[in-house]
């Protein structure tokens, strides 16, 4: 596995994981939408521990800095 991810990139999902976590913790999503989207969550924060999103790969997407 490539990295594929940038470091701001990284960082929109850290931030978008945190916010669905904090909405679910205070009630203001429910349901089925709260399990889908901390469904979501728990994968951004994955996907930008390991900088490697197979979406990006597929698509062919490189957010990440190349060095040469």
């Amino acid at each position: 596995m490539k990295k594929n991810m940038g470091s701001l990139d990284k960082g929109i999902r850290v931030v978008l994981a945190i916010t669905v976590a904090l909405l679910y913790y205070f009630n203001v999503i429910e349901g089925t939408l709260a399990y889908v989207l901390m469904a979501f969550a728990i994968i951004f924060l994955l996907t930008s521990f390991i900088s490697f999103c197979p979406l990006y790969t597929v698509l062919g997407i490189n957010t990440c800095k190349i060095k040469k």
